[in-house]
């Protein structure tokens, strides 16, 4: 899957998917301003079901079936091979800018943790990507108040990270 921000919803998506979120609704409401990725990152239901419809129509995951639910029933979700394969991959690839980390990083973090994986390999290979351009940021001598910002913001990630790093989860 692309890293572009349209397809960050269906990554999160995917990745739910092959957790064990089973159906749509749930992904929703996880995903949901009150859900528990809420926290993080918000998509609405209508966008959250068009990225689970293109999803399909990618063969990333299939439509299994249903189940009953509160009303009607729930049609029930499956991962394909390449579904799991997308999401293994998009789970251990680090974010490319700082500005990702609030965002992109924390989701990938989160999943990894509901699907009992370690974060360590990610939180390492992030710091790596992340080491020489927050090294340049911290190294500029500059003092304007969008310098100083960006100095705050890189060595807070960077303390983040050795934290997660230092945690060894």
């Amino acid at each position: 899957m692309a890293r572009s921000e349209t397809s960050l919803a269906g990554s999160v998506c995917l990745a739910l998917v092959v957790s064990g979120v089973d159906y749509g609704g749930a992904v929703a409401e996880l995903l949901a301003p009150g859900g528990e990725l809420g926290r993080i990152w918000t998509l609405s239901k209508p966008l959250t079901y068009r990225a689970i419809d293109a999803l399909v129509s990618d063969g990333m995951i299939t439509r299994s079936g249903t189940a009953p639910g509160r009303g009607r029933e729930r049609t029930l979700l499956q991962p394909t091979r390449a579904g799991r394969s997308a999401t293994r991959r998009w789970l251990a690839e680090p974010v490319d800018h700082l500005r990702d980390v609030r965002t992109g990083l924390l989701l990938k973090f989160w999943i990894l943790e509901q699907m009992e994986r370690p974060l360590l390999p990610l939180a390492i290979a992030q710091r790596e990507r992340f080491a020489p351009i927050v090294a340049s940021i911290i190294g500029a001598t500059t003092t304007d108040v969008v310098s100083i910002w960006r100095r705050e913001h890189a060595e807070a990630v960077m303390q983040f990270l050795d934290r997660v790093i230092g945690a060894g989860t």
